[in-house]
């Protein structure tokens, strides 16, 4: 059955119980110090230009509360992933950013080897954040962070298809699922990305002839986002497909009776449980190359690695937290995985290396 939550997730008791005000704020001050140690020339306005990939209304809640708790003003600027990087790269040295937030690792990836990030070391994220989900480490730092993730999982309609035949990602391209098999378009980041990782477990042919398999297996040809593959299961067009948790979840807490009857119809699959484990993406950041106000940046992304932002990430929006130890109190994600799963430990930045050829691949076997 859906797992309803109280629609009040954001009370000052909720706050207060994850992680105080005044204890915010003694963090902040503490992180600051450190990051003005990091700087030859540290700033001293109190504001930040954040150009964000998140178009999630909660994050309203995580603003403001950095706001509240440090008195730095958040200028904001909301585009998509590929708009950011276009942005960031039209300004130049005159981008006004000094923050950036994105939604995949393979465009944090892609927009770090475009030099558009600045390396930053921080103690805190450091003994946080787990290493692969974050770049690769220099002698000046990391480039960027992962502070939420989302596990890619496969729906599949109960009436129809049995789990265990659909518990692999490998079993996509099985016959025994020929005409089954919906998902989104092969090139959106968030396959993509999936695709990259296959490519790490399995090498290029394999990878290759798995996604010849899933398109011979097309229930119809790609389209629509995450929520359409769901509700084309439940409604018997597709018998299986690819979809992010957080749409998942957000379906399973929704009060729409039609929501509702749709999660009664699917399950819900963590993939290659007795293998590599299920692959996740992340939520991101990274300060900008040309940042103005670098300390408040760096200041704000210890501030997303705290238990208040981290479980505002699991609440709000329905991701896993990325710092180690944290404890979420969101009934649905722990529902779809049973309180705990295998997790894929790749590295995300090999996610960016094999993106141009799996979009050959992409292109050779048909997946549109």
């Amino acid at each position: 059955m859906p797992v309803q939550l109280k629609p009040k997730l954001f009370s000052p008791a909720l706050v207060k119980s994850a992680l105080s005000l005044s204890i915010i704020s003694a963090i902040c001050a503490a992180s600051l110090n450190v990051a003005q140690a990091q700087t030859s020339a540290p700033s001293t306005e109190k504001v930040l230009n954040l150009y964000s990939a998140r178009h999630y209304a909660t994050d309203e809640t995580l603003y403001a509360t950095f706001t509240k708790t440090t008195g730095i003003k958040i200028n904001r600027v909301d585009s998509d992933d590929a708009g950011i990087i276009s942005r960031l790269k039209a300004e130049g040295s005159a981008s006004p950013a000094d923050l950036i937030l994105l939604v995949d690792a393979a465009r944090l990836t892609k927009a770090d080897s475009e030099g558009l990030f600045q390396p930053i070391k921080s103690k805190l994220l450091d003994d946080s954040i787990p290493a692969n989900l974050r770049s690769a480490a220099t002698k000046d730092g990391v480039t960027w962070t992962g502070f939420s993730t989302r596990a890619r999982v496969i729906v599949y309609d109960k009436a129809k298809v049995k789990k265990d035949d659909v518990d692999t990602y490998e079993e996509l391209a099985d016959p025994k699922n020929k005409g089954k098999v919906c998902t989104r378009s092969g090139s959106h980041p968030y396959n993509l990305s999936l695709f990259s990782t296959i490519i790490e477990h399995m090498g290029e042919a394999k990878t290759e002839t798995f996604l010849k398999g899933m398109v011979d297996n097309m229930a119809r040809a790609p389209k629509g986002g995450d929520t359409d593959q769901i509700k084309a299961v439940a409604s018997g067009e597709c018998g299986v497909a690819l979809t992010n948790t957080y749409y998942v979840a957000r379906m399973m807490r929704s009060t729409n009776p039609e929501d509702r009857a749709t999660m009664e119809k699917v399950g819900i699959v963590f993939p290659n449980q007795s293998t590599w484990g299920t692959h996740m993406n992340i939520a991101g950041g990274a300060v900008a190359k040309y940042a103005k106000n670098r300390d408040n940046a760096i200041l704000f992304m210890e501030y997303l690695a705290s238990p208040f932002a981290q479980n505002h990430f699991a609440n709000g929006n329905n991701e896993w937290p990325t710092v180690k130890g944290v404890t979420i109190d969101n009934t649905a994600l722990k529902t779809m995985s049973g309180g705990a799963f295998k997790s894929e430990t790749i590295p995300l930045t090999a996610v960016a290396k094999n993106q141009i050829k799996v979009q050959q691949m992409l292109d050779r076997v048909g997946y549109k």
